[in-house]
């Protein structure tokens, strides 16, 4: 027997059953559930820093839109927030790399 304890998408259970294989698992509360998202992100995002690959961004995606919903959002509301951050506060394209910043506010005279 493998242990997950783990939050996984709704076709994996049928998936594992044609497989030949008996799947234990529950639904999750709403509360239990937004952890499991959260700690779900976390492992998609670990998975897409070891490989880079497209197919982890897609998860990646998947866990945010799924967090969206569960949280009351939708994808056009964080497209809305996603766009308006961008034109006040930019985007990332240029490439900037911020290696301090000097304050001569505090500097002693």
């Amino acid at each position: 027997m493998i242990l997950y304890n783990k939050l996984v998408r709704d076709n994996i259970p049928d998936i594992i059953q044609k497989s030949g294989k008996t799947p234990a698992f529950h639904t999750l509360s709403e509360n239990e559930y937004l952890t499991e998202l959260d700690r779900k992100l976390s492992e998609e995002c670990a998975e897409y820093l070891a490989d880079k690959s497209l197919e982890e961004l897609a998860d990646i995606l998947e866990v945010i839109y799924a967090i969206c919903d569960a949280r009351g959002y939708s994808t056009s509301e964080l497209e809305s927030c996603r766009k308006a951050k961008a034109e006040k506060r930019g985007s990332f394209a240029n490439r900037i790399y911020l290696e301090n910043v000097e304050d001569s506010s505090s500097e002693v005279e």
